[in-house]
């Protein structure tokens, strides 16, 4: 495994564990997260579908500022990879 999608599970788990994140937003992380552990899945399938669940969460109004941030630079990780 990349150092740059360890680096995003990294932080994705840091986002699970919150509890003053909302539900909602942790299943995405969560579901993001086991997308990119599947190494059944091409590396790109992966990470592609991790972006595209963290993308359906970007925008949510009940979503912590500094919780935005940390989705942000892990998509940002994740395009570097597809780059």
């Amino acid at each position: 495994m990349s150092e740059k999608v360890k680096q995003a599970i990294e932080l994705l788990t840091q986002i699970i564990d919150d509890r003053t994140v909302p539900r909602n937003i942790r299943e995405n992380a969560r579901l993001a997260k086991e997308s990119l552990e599947n190494e059944k899945e091409d590396l790109r399938v992966r990470v592609d579908k991790a972006i595209q669940y963290l993308d359906e969460i970007s925008e949510d109004p009940n979503m912590p500022v500094y919780t935005r941030t940390q989705i942000w630079s892990i998509v940002s990780v994740l395009e570097s990879i597809l780059s």
